[in-house]
């Protein structure tokens, strides 16, 4: 059973927050197209004195909403979602969790490790707490400590993506597990949405197709590059981050490299400190998910949820008639 939150979505998608990327601009879109929006807090940088930026980006995310719900009564925008990183060499957490609790977010995503206290501080503030997950044993813990939902990410998704299939994954949860589940992992289109529900998933977490929109925080070359490549383009690799993901192969050939033969990193490399784990000699290898062959152009978030959402109708039609 979802969630109220949850239920009243155009269509049963929430848009995973990805680095640097997502932003108040796409996050709005988003929610005004009828599905959840969402950022990572530490895409809101920050210098030492300064106004504190997630705040900032709260508040406009919060009164721009509003505004839309206030003028548009019969078809309000759907909720948004924050991006928490709960992992060690994290900093910000402490005072983002302070910041998100104080502006009542309603959705809260949490990711490289499940802390009992983010999910205390969402709850308390009214909100819903959702652990993203490659495997079942990771899935049990984040439940035992207190997450409402999972995220299964699985071989396929962007950026720190799981080896397993999403078969597999969503089977192996959905033994134990009848609270809301998502998944990730090369979805791309409507048909792929409903096949993530025949799954056995409520929702789909859907991340590279909105790289390569308007209103994404993403550098043009980027975009292109999402729109240009396929499946057989996306290279899995640990040497970025300490942590095996998945990236754009033609990304590392500019960089010099050969994504043929890359070197292996260790996960004690991985420091979200300034809000990435990468280091910067790394900032212009660009990650991507292998769903992105469905991608032919650089369109409003709009225009393409509105695709997704004929897709995924036209899809429940077609399945209802076999």
């Amino acid at each position: 059973m979802l969630p109220p939150i949850l239920q009243s979505l155009r269509i049963p998608v929430v848009a995973s927050p990805m680095f640097i990327v997502s932003g108040p601009d796409l996050v709005i879109a988003q929610c005004k197209a009828g599905i959840v929006g969402s950022f990572p807090a530490l895409n809101a940088r920050e210098k030492e004195g300064e106004p504190s930026m997630l705040d900032a980006w709260l508040t406009r995310i919060t009164e721009e909403l509003d505004r839309y719900n206030q003028a548009n009564p019969d078809s309000p925008a759907a909720p948004y979602a924050v991006n928490q990183i709960v992992h060690r060499s994290n900093a910000r957490l402490e005072r983002d969790i302070e910041i998100c609790h104080r502006h009542k977010v309603p959705i809260w995503i949490t990711s490289l490790g499940a802390r009992v206290e983010v999910n205390e501080a969402a709850h308390d503030c009214g909100g819903i707490a959702l652990h993203d997950v490659i495997n079942n044993v990771f899935a049990k813990k984040a439940i035992e400590k207190g997450a409402d939902g999972l995220i299964a990410v699985a071989a396929g998704a962007g950026g720190h993506a799981g080896p397993q299939s999403p078969f597999a994954l969503i089977q192996e949860i959905r033994e134990w597990f009848d609270g809301p589940l998502l998944l990730s992992g090369s979805i791309a289109t409507g048909r792929a949405v409903l096949a993530a529900q025949v799954m056995g998933a409520d929702l789909a977490y859907i991340g590279s197709p909105f790289i390569a929109t308007e209103e994404a925080n993403a550098q043009a070359d980027y975009k292109q590059m999402i729109v240009d490549s396929g499946a057989m383009d996306i290279v899995t690799s640990s040497l970025f981050t300490g942590v095996s993901g998945n990236y754009l192969a033609p990304s590392i050939r500019k960089a010099g490299l050969d994504p043929d033969n890359l070197a292996a990193a260790d996960a004690s490399s991985m420091n979200f400190s300034d809000g990435s784990s990468k280091p910067k000699a790394w900032s212009t290898i660009w990650g991507a998910g292998q769903g992105i062959g469905a991608i032919r152009a650089v369109e409003s978030a709009a225009t393409r949820i509105d695709r997704l959402a004929t897709e995924y109708h036209a899809a429940k039609e077609a399945v209802s008639r076999l």
